[in-house]
């Protein structure tokens, strides 16, 4: 049976680790080997792993950081920046990457993550949507470049047009909630969740586990990826990797899905 993921995020930038507040803002919060080994010894369930910089300077993917990481991990891995063509994601994938993940390309010409998930399989294949809620509306953009891009293109539909084109999951990022720490904006998942059959993961918002729970309260079987709730510690966000153990988990999944 299929369950919920806990997964942690990094952002990379400039070489190092980095967390962001609405995509703004970087401040760093170390080396991404070392993180990868602190989440190995805490057996996360999965690892995304994004290069913020790659697209923004139309830079081919860190492809010797990618093997690095890949060797590294022993939880499946999503890496994702700069990856613009079939032949970029199938080298990703060669190196030990389980998954590949596409944003301002595949926002730009869906028909590439077709191609990518016709190279690579389905199931390799994540699109990474970075959105924001529309001033006065109850709808959401896509946007790219960091943020900086609004592309006009609507959230929840341009989540269909993924699954239609071969995407195997979805990562939608709240732009708004990214680094606040005060919960998900569980009407945007709900809203997702709804519109699509492939595995979603969401991404911005968690400051406690409680966050955590309530998503998947909300939407059941999704990924609940965060950033600073796995990098800080307490009020003054003292720069601590953690990550929930096994019983936590099981614990606070048995809550929300009411297995328990």
């Amino acid at each position: 049976m299929l369950r919920p993921r806990i997964i942690p995020c990094l952002l990379v930038h400039d070489h190092g680790l980095v967390k962001t507040v609405s995509f703004k803002s970087p401040k760093y919060v170390g080396d991404p080997i070392n993180a990868v080994k602190i989440f190995n010894e805490k057996e996360a369930d999965e690892l995304i792993v994004l290069d913020i910089d790659a697209s923004v300077e139309n830079a081919e993917p860190n492809y010797k950081l990618i093997a690095d990481l890949a060797a590294e991990c022993r939880m499946p891995l999503c890496y994702g920046g700069g990856v613009r063509t079939v032949a970029q994601a199938k080298h990703i994938i060669s190196l030990g990457v389980e998954k590949v993940a596409i944003s301002s390309a595949a926002v730009e010409n869906p028909q590439l993550v077709s191609r990518i998930a016709d190279e690579v399989g389905r199931q390799s294949v994540v699109v990474v949507l970075d959105v924001k809620k529309r001033m006065l509306s109850k709808e959401y953009d896509v946007y790219t470049h960091n943020g900086k891009k609004n592309t006009k293109l609507n959230a929840v539909e341009f989540a269909k047009l993924a699954q239609a084109s071969g995407a195997g999951e979805i990562v939608i990022n709240s732009i708004e909630q990214d680094g606040q720490m005060k919960g998900y904006d569980l009407a945007l998942a709900e809203r997702i969740r709804a519109a699509v059959q492939i595995p979603v993961t969401f991404l911005g918002g968690a400051g406690s586990l409680e966050d955590i729970e309530k998503l998947i309260e909300k939407c059941g079987v999704v990924g609940a990826s965060a950033g600073s709730l796995f990098v800080f510690k307490g009020a003054y966000k003292a720069v601590l990797i953690n990550y929930p153990s096994i019983g936590q988990r099981d614990e606070l999944v048995g809550r929300a899905l009411r297995w328990s």
